[in-house]
């Protein structure tokens, strides 16, 4: 008797495999195509643009096995569904096996996941539809626009700047937003101005409390000058202060919307320290399917690349439900909470939640590797929250008037913890200002003025960049979608046009350099505007709004032109990249050093290569200075890879810390404060013994770790670089092989570099 034939699903990973088989049962067989299977020639264009920008797709090498495994098993089964990610690549994944297997339309039915539960599952595999082509023609639109200005850029700058960099639609115009922000550091002029706090007491046991002057009792005002502030200090100190007025009332918070891909990658770099490529690859992995003790293979989120902040009414419902019989009815808001998605957001799927709420972080723990835990407990965490009623505060803000003036002091205390209980928001920049209950106080009770001090300040250029501030304002600017984010920024340090120091990113001379002739050749590919409105065609374009082809004449007309225009005015040019000073001088002959990059990294050279071949490994400088001598802090690595941060004197200093220097300095001693390391809101403290407000040890916020022989020693700072920046110094003067590597780089260095 013949076999019956089985169905087939094809999936992307093997994991999302063996969750989905196990929910199917017997009757299916399901594969894993590893991704894209058929794809554009990585040796040439592969797209014909004068036949009307016909791509030439190919079967990606080395992935001929799989492709005829496919083939056979496609081959016998009844019906094939091909089930890959429920965005536009997957879409296009769908169709090009479609057409690399030779699979009709009775046979090949598409069906997607929003999450990988049993039921999500089940009720997939009985409504399949047909490939959405519109889908697919978006995807083939923003590849063959990708691949076009990846190919005829990128030679472009070989010739006129060094081999192998390359230009992209959007790594390009995320490059320049970085660079602009530098220039606005650069061009920032500072002003002065005074802060003025009076000490003020009350009431038969002294109580005090301090209050920041505020204006007049007409309008607020900033304190531009000294001379100014000392005319203010001199009119307060000559006449009585009285309460003016107190306000006394709650204040409400409401919980932040659910996760959508940008804000979950900007979160988890936050709070977890994750770089948004690792925060997507840990949530693909929640995704796809992890197994949980007492339940089997189940995804744990819903689909992570996504724009739209709805819930479905299953989830909405599910929330409220937990909420109440866990936390009480007082942390239910009485009606579920909906957030508009943004304009513009494609809204294909849910908002990132859990696809079951009764699976808290602590339940699934044990499961869970230490970064799915943290990232499952963040997705949770914030769906969970953003159902539940708002925190409350009391707040007080107290005015006290001298000669006219006002000096404020506010306060809030939560009143009902609401969503706080589950979930607060982290904050790109933690305020280190310190607020304290203040007396009980009425309008026109007299206060005694202690004392007031006046304190310098500057206006603060604007901060660069974090990897989250940049995902935020590549989404505010319209520029690039879900799945870009995280590639793009990977994209443009990889080829170091940015670096990231600490947590900021800063634009190299290269990515400056590049920017610069971007900017004035190719306008329209690192304008912002352009960039945005482009997205917005490719989003027309999915709806059928119109046609993928159009876009593409549209934009390669003008493209093309500007090409051939830049071509011709840089005929014979070569533009030099700036070597990147440093603040080090070489130890053998004095001359200022560069920095360099390498297959190892960046590190230091001398610029009088090939006379001085003189390297060192490239050292992060902290703000505030050694509390031992003066002298520059410098951010150290370990050999067993601890950072730790050091005296730049090192043994003849002996100064080491684990607690991170900050900008900040005591207002008794002097020294720079420091603070623990790690995420999160950190309070600063004193760590010289002698001043009185040192704080120990054991009350600065956290447990010390117990001291192995791993911890660094500050007698040997040489020996503490980071090893990827260390490599450079054992091997200063290997000159033939090096030139050999570079020709055989430039010979290798035929195929153009696009946008990944």
């Amino acid at each position: 008797m013949a076999k019956a034939k089985t169905d087939l699903v094809i999936v992307e990973s093997p994991a999302k495999a063996r969750t989905i088989e196990k929910y199917l049962g017997s009757n299916y067989k399901v594969v894993a195509s590893m991704g894209h299977l058929r794809d554009l020639p990585k040796s040439t264009l592969g797209v014909d643009i004068e036949g009307g920008f016909a791509p030439k797709y190919l079967p990606v090498k080395g992935r001929e096995d799989v492709i005829d495994d496919l083939k056979k098993k496609s081959k016998a089964a009844n019906t094939v569904y091909l089930a890959t990610d429920p965005d536009r690549e997957g879409e296009a994944i769908s169709w090009h096996l479609k057409e690399l297997l030779d699979l009709d339309d009775e046979k090949a039915k598409r069906v997607t996941f929003n999450e990988i539960t049993k039921k999500v599952v089940t009720e997939s595999i009985q409504h399949p539809r047909e490939i959405d082509q519109d889908l697919v023609d978006a995807q083939q639109a923003r590849r063959i626009l990708d691949r076009i200005v990846g190919y005829k850029l990128s030679p472009l700058l070989w010739k006129k700047i060094k081999p192998g960099l390359s230009a992209g639609r959007v790594q390009s115009v995320a490059t320049r937003i970085v660079v602009d922000r530098e220039n606005e550091i650069r061009n920032f002029q500072s002003e002065e101005y005074w802060l003025l706090d009076a000490l003020l007491g009350c009431g038969e046991a002294g109580e005090q409390f301090t209050a920041r002057f505020y204006g007049t009792t007409e309008k607020k005002m900033d304190v531009p000058s000294e001379a100014e502030a000392d005319r203010i200090i001199e009119a307060v100190s000559a006449s009585p202060f009285r309460i003016y007025n107190v306000k006394r009332g709650q204040k409400q918070r409401s919980p932040s919307p659910p996760f959508i891909t940008s804000t979950l990658q900007q979160e988890a770099s936050r709070r977890l320290g994750m770089t948004p490529r690792r925060t997507m690859s840990i949530a693909q992995q929640l995704y796809e399917g992890v197994d949980i003790t007492g339940r089997g293979t189940i995804g744990l989120i819903t689909y992570m690349r996504t724009d739209s902040q709805r819930l479905s009414d299953e989830a909405l419902q599910a929330a409220k439900s937990f909420i109440i019989s866990h936390y009480g009815a007082e942390y239910y808001p009485g009606s579920p909470r909906t957030f508009k998605t943004k304009a513009g957001a494609q809204d294909a799927h849910e908002a990132i939640r859990p696809t079951d709420v009764t699976l808290t972080p602590d339940a699934v723990r044990k499961d869970l590797t230490q970064e799915q835990y943290r990232l499952y407990r963040l997705i949770w965490g914030r769906f969970t929250a953003c159902q539940m009623a708002n925190a409350v505060y009391d707040n007080v803000v107290v005015d006290a008037e001298s000669a006219g003036y006002l000096f404020r002091a506010n306060y809030s205390e939560q009143r009902f913890a609401g969503y706080t209980a589950v979930y607060e928001e982290a904050k790109d920049e933690e305020s280190s200002e310190i607020r304290r209950p203040l007396p009980a106080l009425q309008q026109g009770d007299a206060v005694e003025l202690v004392k007031v001090t006046k304190e310098q300040q500057f206006t603060q250029p604007p901060t660069r960049y974090t990897e989250a501030t940049l995902i935020r304002a590549m989404e505010e600017k319209g520029i690039g979608r879900p799945s870009t984010y995280a590639p793009t920024i990977s994209t443009i340090t990889s080829r170091g046009y940015v670096v990231k120091e600490g947590r900021y990113l800063r634009p190299t001379n290269l990515g400056e350099v590049v920017t610069q002739l971007m900017e004035d050749y190719f306008q329209d590919i690192v304008d912002l505007k352009f960039t945005a409105h482009m997205e917005s065609d490719l989003d027309r374009i999915e709806t059928g709004a119109i046609p993928w082809k159009d876009v593409l004449s549209s934009f390669y007309g003008q493209f093309d032109s500007e090409l051939q225009d830049a071509e011709t005015k840089l005929e014979g040019k070569h533009i030099k990249v700036p070597d990147e000073l440093s603040d080090e001088v070489c130890d053998v002959c004095g001359r200022q050093m560069v920095v360099k990059s390498g297959r190892f990294g960046r590190f230091l050279a001398c610029p009088g290569y090939p006379e001085c071949t003189f390297t060192k490994p490239l050292v992060v400088e902290m703000p505030g200075k050694c509390p031992k001598c003066g002298g520059r802090i410098l951010k150290r690595t370990s050999r067993k890879g601890y950072t730790f941060y050091a005296c730049e004197r090192g043994q003849e200093c002996g100064f080491m810390s684990w607690e991170v220097p900050t900008k900040d300095f005591c207002p008794d001693c002097g020294k720079t404060l420091f603070k623990p390391a790690g995420k999160g809101a950190k309070k600063a403290f004193c760590i010289n013994p002698e001043c009185k407000s040192f704080v120990p040890e054991e009350k600065r916020g956290y447990k010390r770790k117990a001291k192995t022989d791993a911890e660094p020693k500050a007698e040997a700072p040489a020996e503490t670089a980071a090893p990827a920046e260390a490599a450079p110094v054992k091997k200063p003067a290997a000159k033939k092989p090096a030139a050999k590597k570079t020709a055989a780089t430039k010979k290798t260095a035929a195929k153009p570099k696009e946008e990944t």
